[in-house]
């Protein structure tokens, strides 16, 4: 019985749903037209065209990042799932990659509250990595074009912490906001205080002090909290992106 279940798990994706770290090597094909430059961009044009439609029939989404590790007795696991119980109450769509850890724990929140629960998870070899919480889904076999779909049209960007994937993409939003790619109004909200404190003083002490390669109003782009429920108070004042 339970091996049935286990397979089961696995055909339908559940049983990967672990950190990308742990991910099984994708197997090498035989060389083929599919690995022609001129058939990859056309795969990667695929991907973005499939993903930005799939993202236009949602509004007021917010976008979680954070750690695949945390488990569901995590005390930033807890915190997610209830700021986006919270958010989906006030009608705001959750948007994560689909795997576990706080990605997780953002669909279970908005799961819980039959809000709109969405993943943007990678493809595997004949299946999904993806948690059993998502409930609309798009999958990809680039990280890069997933990467690009999770920073598109948020509304505002939550980041619990994380590994080298969460600060890579804190990084990228945070520059696409400096260089006015990105509405600078949209909120970058960062939940842990002992987490994030470290970088923060790292940003004011070396980079603007030091080797002045940042401005002190690059500071305000982003705003540091430690409950779910300060959170909701920036985030429910954000506004529709309208700049596409």
């Amino acid at each position: 019985m339970n091996n049935r279940k286990n397979d089961k798990n696995h055909k339908n994706g559940r049983g990967l749903n672990i950190p990308a770290k742990k991910l099984p090597t994708m197997p090498k094909h035989k060389k083929d037209w599919r690995h022609s430059f001129h058939w990859r961009v056309f795969r990667i044009m695929a991907e973005f065209v499939d993903g930005f439609q799939f993202l236009a029939d949602f509004k007021k989404t917010v976008t979680f990042f954070g750690s695949a590790r945390f488990t569901a007795d995590h005390q930033w696991y807890k915190e997610a799932e209830k700021l986006a119980k919270m958010l989906s109450h006030a009608k705001f769509s959750i948007v994560s990659g689909g795997g576990p850890g706080i990605m997780e724990a953002a669909n279970r929140g908005a799961f819980t509250e039959q809000g709109d629960s969405i993943g943007l998870n990678i493809k595997l070899p004949y299946e999904q990595r993806i948690n059993p919480y998502v409930k609309k889904a798009a999958g990809f076999h680039y990280f890069f074009t997933r990467k690009v779909m999770l920073a598109y049209s948020a509304q505002a960007y939550v980041f619990f912490p994380g590994g080298y994937g969460t600060i890579d993409e804190l990084f990228e939003i945070l520059t696409l906001i400096q260089t006015h790619k990105i509405n600078e109004q949209i909120p970058i909200v960062l939940v842990g205080k002992n987490y994030w404190s470290g970088m923060d003083k790292w940003l004011k002490d070396t980079m603007i002090k030091g080797y002045k390669t940042i401005d002190l109003e690059d500071l305000q782009l982003f705003s540091i909290v430690n409950t779910a429920e300060e959170a909701f108070q920036i985030i429910k004042k954000s506004k529709p992106r309208n700049e596409f």
